[in-house]
């Protein structure tokens, strides 16, 4: 009678068990998408196959549909791992739009490093939840993958080099290089920026809205000093590790103080990295990016075409931006540097099918690990030997 009570009993309990435990653990997403991983095509992700690896964050926003599907099929290569972020106020049909787009990629599927946000931001122009929905990226990709460097960059962005390029041109760098442009010649933005204090609605609220601006302003900080710079960064993993579990408060304590800043993205990384005693050392002043501004004031990038098309080559930079969308120099930079074709992939050693530059379209598992770089590689690693030779390093370095 004992053994059937005690039967009886232990079978209720596994029901209720498996009732409970396993609903939970099927609610625990990383994505609202996450394509399968096909591990009999596609070398174990634990295995080292390419010499450096790098995390993308793509941000978009409301109408970008269409440029980040392009941007997605130039930067896309198996070696990497790629967040798509789109802004929580961008219309339903579109966030469908991208997740269909990324399920339905056959080649996205069987290596499965593509993901979308499931529980996306809303992200406020010139207001903090742009840095939060960085951080947040961080985070998961920290938690998911193992990278050598993280790269953030919006629809509006185009490569100026193949990832093969890429890969090759940074094999030769020491892992704990950041590239972060800063300075702390505030100018203009000491008053326009460091006094305001504004608040962004996005932080509470569903509905997008502009930031509000308090009357009061407040007095330049006395216990960190305030740098500026590019929102566009690549950050090493071991500081990114920094900023998401610190072993020192300087993080947290500056994200606080950013809250409430203008435009928290162009600043946020620059005054952590300057002010940390273990990191400002690693950087180098320069965010590898082609943008040309408006003048006066400097606060908006001009949309690039055909006419900027040889100094975006000159420069040696990998990224550039920003781009309107479907833009002819974008075709040719696909043509003449990138070598894609038809709307396929960019050219890469994992793809190519033998011959010279034949459009790329889906992944040759009898290549994963091979690098076919061109002359673009010469010249951003030629760039990045000038960036970090001890000349330019030293003389650029956080002051």
């Amino acid at each position: 009678m004992g053994l059937k009570i005690f039967m009886a009993s232990f079978m209720m309990t596994s029901i209720l068990f498996f009732l409970l435990f396993i609903p939970t653990r099927l609610t625990v997403q990383f994505s609202t998408l996450r394509p399968p991983v096909n591990y009999f095509s596609v070398p174990p992700k634990s295995s080292k196959a390419y010499p450096v690896t790098f995390a993308y964050l793509i941000s978009a926003s409301k109408g970008d549909v269409v440029k980040l599907k392009r941007l997605m099929k130039v930067l896309y290569h198996p070696g990497n791992y790629y967040l798509i972020h789109v802004d929580y106020g961008a219309p339903q049909a579109e966030h469908r739009a991208v997740a269909e787009f990324v399920a339905s990629d056959p080649v996205f599927g069987q290596v499965g490093n593509v993901w979308v946000v499931g529980k996306p931001n809303l992200v406020t122009y010139r207001g903090p939840t742009m840095l939060a929905t960085t951080l947040h990226a961080m985070a998961m990709l920290l938690r998911t993958c193992q990278w050598d460097w993280f790269i953030n960059l919006s629809a509006s962005d185009y490569p100026l080099v193949t990832q093969d390029d890429l890969i090759q041109a940074f094999s030769g760098l020491p892992r704990s290089t950041n590239f972060i442009q800063h300075s702390s010649q505030l100018g203009w933005k000491f008053n326009r920026r460091g006094k305001p204090i504004i608040i962004d609605p996005g932080l509470y609220s569903l509905n997008k809205s502009e930031i509000w601006w308090v009357i009061k302003q407040r007095s330049l900080p006395t216990s960190f000093k305030l740098y500026t710079g590019s929102a566009w960064t690549i950050l090493s993993r071991s500081f990114a590790e920094y900023c998401i579990v610190g072993w020192e408060n300087l993080p947290r304590t500056l994200l606080l103080y950013y809250t409430n800043f203008v435009s928290s993205p162009e600043g946020y990384f620059q005054t952590v990295i300057c002010n940390s005693e273990d990191y400002k050392n690693t950087t180098v002043n320069h965010d590898l990016h082609y943008i040309t501004w408006d003048n006066p004031p400097k606060q908006h990038p001009r949309s690039l075409g055909l006419k900027d098309y040889r100094r975006m080559v000159l420069t040696s930079r990998p990224f550039a931006r920003k781009f309107k969308r479907n833009d002819p120099v974008l075709d040719k930079i696909d043509r003449d540097l990138l070598k894609r074709y038809h709307g396929k992939f960019s050219y890469g050693g994992w793809c190519s099918q033998g011959g010279k530059y034949k459009a790329c379209s889906g992944l040759r598992t009898e290549n994963y690990g091979v690098l076919r770089p061109g002359p673009s590689s010469r010249r951003l690693k030629n760039l990045l030997t000038k960036l970090l030779s001890d000349k330019f390093f030293h003389k650029q370095k956080c002051r």
